[in-house]
């Protein structure tokens, strides 16, 4: 069985992924997970920072599961990646601006519009998270990263980091300046995941 979760960026809500998980086979396990305390999300007891919802994530994984994860939720799947490695099978990132430093590649800070986009969402939605640079060279499992060429949230030369950084990991791009461009190209997306999963490799070559 193959086991697929989910994670959502700031805006915290699992339906962001309803476009992709249509897309999967039907075969595969798949579920997308709701972050509280971010976006419209209620907050919960307990959770009160990105490193809280690692945790939080991290208890909600009771079999080994592939691990996709857009923007901010690239924090959360870094760090499952890292400190649970028995819980992550693969990784798979999606215009990440958590666990990097993306204002080291000229990322505008999305924070100001965040604010006012989710007003009930918890102060600490807006912290800054660390960089996980200095220890992305111990990830020892298969990564994919999906990335629009002209993001200005998190521009492709984060990914082209990454891909320095991460020993096996490959890269497949959209020409687009959407950060959420896998609603923008759901089924080449669905398509990528579902390639990179099954083959445990890379996909393809970049596009755009």
């Amino acid at each position: 069985m193959t086991n697929v979760l989910l994670i959502p960026g700031a805006a915290g809500a699992a339906a962001f992924w309803d476009p992709v998980v249509e897309r999967l086979p039907a075969a595969w396990q798949v579920r997308a997970i709701d972050l509280p305390g971010l976006g419209s999300v209620p907050a919960q007891p307990g959770v009160g920072s990105y490193d809280d919802l690692v945790d939080y994530v991290a208890r909600r994984i009771t079999v080994p599961a592939a691990v996709v994860a857009q923007s901010m939720g690239a924090f959360i799947a870094l760090k499952l990646a890292l400190d649970h490695p028995h819980l992550v099978t693969y990784l798979v990132l999606v215009a990440a601006t958590g666990g990097i430093d993306v204002a080291r590649h000229g990322g505008t800070d999305w924070r100001a519009d965040y604010a006012a986009a989710y007003p009930s969402a918890e102060p600490w939605a807006r912290a800054a998270v660390p960089d996980l640079s200095e220890r992305l060279a111990t990830i020892s499992i298969p990564v994919l990263l999906i990335w629009p060429t002209d993001d200005i949230l998190s521009p492709l030369s984060v990914a082209r980091s990454l891909t320095a950084s991460i020993p096996s990991t490959s890269l497949v791009t959209f020409h687009s300046d959407d950060h959420w461009v896998i609603h923008r190209f759901p089924d080449e997306s669905a398509a990528a995941i579902r390639s990179f999963i099954d083959g445990g490799a890379s996909p393809g070559q970049p596009r755009g």
